[in-house]
């Protein structure tokens, strides 16, 4: 298993961070990847949900929020507000306060600009680590 931990650092990301994982979202896509996004609450999910039909004209990616009427199986793209019960994708971009449970192949978490978030996420990384997690750091 592997954790990826994308650092925030370019101006466009800084300004909105969502914006990164909408890029994270469009790289699984394009290799063929389902993906599920875990939101830290329903605004999130939506915001990110608007986001994912405009921050690039020429992308398309299939997506929806879980619980919507439509067939889960389709989206490449799963938004997972807190209150949805699904089954957990190969990959998992994740935004919420702890560390993803359960049986995955890979998870992306983002860590925002501001130092004073960070620690939490370096205590994340420290549970992936002693779970034998392959660990990896990129700036973004």
């Amino acid at each position: 298993m592997r954790a990826d931990f994308y650092l925030v650092q370019k101006a466009r990301f800084r300004e909105e961070p969502l914006l990164l994982v909408c890029e994270l979202a469009r790289k699984a896509h394009e290799r063929g990847l389902p993906s599920l996004v875990l939101a830290r609450d329903a605004a999130q999910a939506e915001k990110l949900d608007d986001l994912l039909w405009s921050f690039d004209p020429d992308a398309f990616i299939p997506h929806q929020i879980a619980g919507a009427d439509l067939d889960e199986e389709e989206a490449d793209v799963l938004i997972a507000p807190p209150d949805a019960d699904v089954p957990l994708r190969p990959l998992v971009i994740n935004l919420r306060d702890a560390a993803v449970e359960g049986e995955f192949e890979r998870v992306l978490e983002v860590v925002p600009a501001d130092d004073s978030a960070r620690g939490p996420l370096r205590e994340r990384w420290k549970q992936y680590q002693a779970r034998g997690f392959q660990l990896n750091k990129h700036d973004m």
